[in-house]
């Protein structure tokens, strides 16, 4: 029983090769895939043959460039095999994107956001019904919803502990979701899904570091860090490092607590410390974008308090990056969100704030890169992991695959 075990599960995992270099690279070869995952010929044969057989993926032809000889068969995802729907959940609105199962996207829109608790799900029970029907599909054709939020989320569940939007309202989108949705839904933190998506772009062009880190500039302050495990496996955490601790009994934070690297970073730290406010007014939810280009101006003329307040934010990051680097080694660090543009004024604050660390007086200033288009990085990062689960789940679910000569 142990060796018929042990057997099927170097199936699945031969299974799951197959399907992730298709997902990496697009169409291949049976040569091309046989290079991608070092299986031999006849394994990847048997698989793909089993794979055909089971609607999970399809042949297409591809004539030689000469239009001479036999056309090359290549194997990629069947686009009808099912349908994953992302739901992105922002400060004002709720963007939904329908992706095919080969990672095509097939629509998407957005909603504004409002209301509590119970108003908020009801809108996104509504906007998944309205996503399937849009494009004339069935419910059942969905294989994963994948939500993604600021914030506290679950690492056991998809539940969402504290967010910016809803501040303490916990929401377990699997009961509040239904049968309908629940049983299909997972739940991420936003720059987590960056982490992620940042990881695979390296990795694709053959420069995945170790670990890195993404760190998220904005109304919120997030950051997640992808780590290559010893086994080749890439983990991802997101931990809530807008608010660790910067000054104890400092500045008033969103999320109620005192001192927080949010009430120092966020934007509305930014507009309170530029005009001088005091440090226990409730601070405002959310700043305007304009509201804070001006006071990035005012800085970059050399307005003393402006710049003043871009400097304190990049100290507070620092300080807290350094805590990063102390706990989890050194690694590179890219910045992402609205808020990096405005990473120059902060430049300065950031490296005073890791130079003061051990590591880095160690190890030198780790590489900070600033990269654009979040909510490209953002979606990305829903369909590496959506797409993840989605394979696995299928393969799980299918019965094991004839080995070649068995």
């Amino acid at each position: 029983m142990l060796g018929k075990s042990s057997t099927e599960l170097v199936r699945h995992q031969n299974s799951a090769l197959v399907l992730s270099a298709l997902r990496r690279s697009g169409r291949l070869s049976h040569t091309q895939l046989a290079e991608a995952t070092r299986l031999s010929s006849a394994t990847v044969s048997a698989i793909t043959a089993e794979l055909e057989r089971s609607a999970i993926i399809e042949k297409s032809e591809q004539q030689a460039a000469t239009g001479r000889g036999r056309p090359r068969v290549l194997f990629s995802q069947r686009r009808g095999c099912g349908y994953v729907i992302t739901v992105i959940v922002s400060s004002d609105s709720i963007q939904y994107s329908l992706v095919d199962y080969a990672g095509t996207l097939l629509d998407r829109f957005a909603e504004a956001r409002r209301g509590a608790a119970p108003e908020f799900i009801a809108a996104i029970t509504a906007g998944l019904e309205r996503a399937v029907e849009r494009s004339s599909i069935g419910r059942e054709q969905v294989l994963l919803v994948s939500i993604s939020s600021k914030g506290l989320v679950s690492a056991d569940a998809p539940v969402l502990v504290w967010s910016p939007v809803l501040g303490a309202d916990a929401v377990d989108f699997r009961l509040a979701l239904g049968a309908g949705w629940g049983g299909k839904v997972i739940l991420n933190n936003e720059t987590l899904l960056v982490a992620k998506a940042l990881q695979q772009r390296l990795a694709r062009e053959g420069e995945a570091p170790a670990s890195l880190a993404a760190l998220s500039l904005g109304h919120s302050i997030g950051l997640g860090i992808a780590r290559i495990t010893r086994d080749g496996e890439t983990e991802i955490s997101a931990p809530n490092f807008g608010h660790m601790l910067h000054i104890p009994g400092g500045a008033l934070c969103r999320c109620g607590a005192r001192g927080c690297i949010e009430a120092y970073a966020g934007f509305y730290a930014v507009l309170r410390t530029a005009f001088e406010v005091p440090v226990d007014t409730v601070p405002a939810k959310f700043v305007p974008l304009p509201e804070v280009d001006k006071i990035a101006q005012q800085a970059r003329q050399g307005h003393r308090m402006a710049g003043f307040a871009f400097r304190q934010a990049g100290i507070a990051l620092g300080n807290g990056l350094s805590r990063l680097l102390s706990l989890h080694g050194h690694m590179p660090v890219r910045i992402t969100g609205p808020g990096m543009r405005y990473y120059d004024l902060m430049r300065a604050g950031v490296e005073e704030g890791l130079a003061q660390t051990h590591v880095v007086r160690l190890s030198g200033m780790p590489q900070l890169d600033v990269v654009p288009d979040e909510p490209a990085l953002v979606f990305e990062g829903h369909l590496g992991l959506a797409f993840q689960r989605i394979d696995q789940d299928i393969l799980s679910m299918r019965a094991p695959i004839q080995a070649a000569g068995e």
